[in-house]
């Protein structure tokens, strides 16, 4: 690296910041998180959520843009320039390099997070040998998530700092820490917003088993337990960080303006890339119901299809009912309720409320409004916890990161990233079925899913060798992002299932070790 006369910083070939030549490699994500960094350092608080010189205007809530702000202040000893509201697309060496740099510096949050949920695992006794340990496998699983390596490190987010925010509160309840878990949940909430959809198992687990103090004999609620001084503790902690957070903005009469850009509904029920959910399903049988309709003249003048434009915009279905975000908000409580409910009905400690978080991620994840494929990892993190604690999570485990990952694909579309993914995928995957044989003693998935799984192989093999020899490629080329996200809908939606079967059985356990 070399200093230059106006003191910012410059980096000489460093491999962090491109791929080949002198093309510098920075995604979308890129662009909007340095805007972040101009609108937060350079413009008043009160400005913030009314910037939108660029189309990446600041939508993440107040915590994460202090967060923001911080970085901002490292950011100007690298490259001043990169903190100019209007430096559109402004991506210099020294900004990239300080832009990966900040995504490892707080990963720092994401590694102690895992250090502290291996010390929570429960293992055998006796167990001598160091690479099967329940502990040392979860770490190797979380710590080289493909997910986080490929979404993180080569694409570029914060992923690792937030969900070592959500591992390390969970570590905390599995500790029995639970204020602690509250407040740092409320933290993550106020720096993403997604993350509500996993509110509910957090609510209902602190009510039930913190906030009552003691069952019935039939395993009902003593509602005479209700401990107020707990209930004042847990909402105060609450109230205080919300408070922190948006008190500023409420003060100032802009909470209606912060809410517009947490809560924006234009950019249609599906995100460019195609989340592998059920509406990715339900498009694709839209599609082929108008193909069809049309071929038997059934149907007529029906409107041009946008949904595989690769676009992110608003599109109306031609045959099945148009989805309204209110429609997948409902979806998605309705899917949440039944998971919540049994954490109620039927505590099971901390492990119990970690399965209903992960059920409630997915549900979110399977019915939500332009999910984002990336959000997969809400649910594969945690569930990693499970899935070195039952046979039957871990088969779940497999199914679910394997069919996940795999959709992420898409991110790195480049033909020089192409070993880069394939070989990372390959080896977290050997890693992960390999480790948890060992762990269990014996195969974890029946024929059928392994053969599902082996299907990734050849959907692959189609869409990345065979596709761009055939003449559509030039008119449809976003077909194969079709393909994937629908080959992939199958596996996470029964992977989902399966988790959901699970937390609905009132007594019969998963078997642990």
């Amino acid at each position: 690296m070399e200093v230059n006369s106006n003191g910012s910083i410059e980096p000489c070939g460093t491999p962090l910041t491109h791929s080949s030549g002198s093309n510098w490699v920075h995604s979308t994500d890129f662009e909007v998180h340095r805007n972040w960094l101009a609108i937060t350092h350079s413009l008043p608080v009160s400005k913030w959520y009314h910037e939108s010189t660029s189309e990446w205007t600041l939508d993440y809530p107040p915590l994460f843009a202090w967060f923001e702000y911080g970085l901002s202040h490292v950011a100007q000893h690298f490259d001043k320039k990169m903190l100019v509201v209007q430096n559109l697309g402004y991506a210099s060496p020294a900004t990239v390099l300080f832009q990966r740099l900040s995504v490892i510096a707080t990963d720092v949050v994401f590694i102690y997070a895992v250090r502290e949920c291996c010390r929570s695992v429960r293992e055998e006794k006796g167990s001598k040998d160091l690479l099967v340990r329940p502990y040392f496998i979860l770490a190797a699983l979380l710590l080289w998530n493909y997910g986080l390596l490929i979404v993180d490190h080569i694409h570029f987010q914060y992923n690792g700092f937030l969900c070592g925010i959500l591992l390390l509160s969970v570590a905390r309840h599995l500790q029995g820490r639970h204020l602690e878990g509250a407040f740092l949940f409320a933290v993550l909430l106020n720096l993403k917003h997604i993350y509500l959809y996993i509110a509910p198992a957090y609510g209902i687990f602190l009510l039930r088993s913190y906030c009552f103090t003691k069952d019935n004999t039939d395993g009902s609620v003593r509602w005479s337990s209700l401990s107020l001084v707990r209930l004042i503790a847990l909402g105060s902690i609450v109230i205080s960080v919300c408070a922190l957070s948006f008190g500023p903005f409420i003060a100032m009469g802009q909470l209606p303006q912060v809410l517009s850009r947490l809560f924006p509904f234009k950019r249609g029920l599906c995100h460019a890339y195609w989340a592998p959910n059920i509406w990715a399903l339900y498009n694709v049988v839209d599609k082929a119901l108008s193909v069809l309709g049309l071929r038997l003249k059934l149907l007529a003048n029906l409107p041009k299809a946008s949904m595989t434009g690769g676009l992110v915009q608003e599109f109306q279905h031609s045959v099945l009912p148009s989805v309204s975000p209110s429609a997948t908000l409902i979806c998605t409580l309705v899917s949440i309720l039944p998971a919540v409910l049994s954490i109620w009905r039927c505590p099971r400690g901390a492990r119990g409320f970690l399965r209903c978080l992960v059920v409630c991620a997915l549900c979110s994840f399977m019915f939500g409004w332009h999910v984002h494929e990336k959000a997969i990892l809400m649910a594969i993190l945690p569930l990693s916890v499970l899935a070195v604690e039952s046979r039957e999570d871990a088969g779940i485990f497999l199914m679910l990161a394997t069919t996940g990952h795999y959709s992420l694909f898409p991110l790195l579309f480049t033909a020089t990233e192409m070993p880069t993914k394939v070989l990372l995928i390959l080896l977290f995957t050997l890693y992960s079925f390999t480790s948890l044989k060992k762990l269990f003693r014996g195969f974890l998935l029946n024929t059928l899913e392994v053969t599902y799984l082996l299907g990734l192989i050849a959907v692959e093999i189609i869409c990345e060798v065979v596709y761009p020899l055939l003449p559509w490629k030039q008119t449809l080329p976003f077909v194969t992002l079709l393909a994937k996200s629908v080959y992939c809908s199958l596996g996470v939606s029964y992977s989902f299932i399966r988790l959901y079967l699970s937390i609905l059985r009132p007594t019969d356990k998963p078997k642990e070790l």
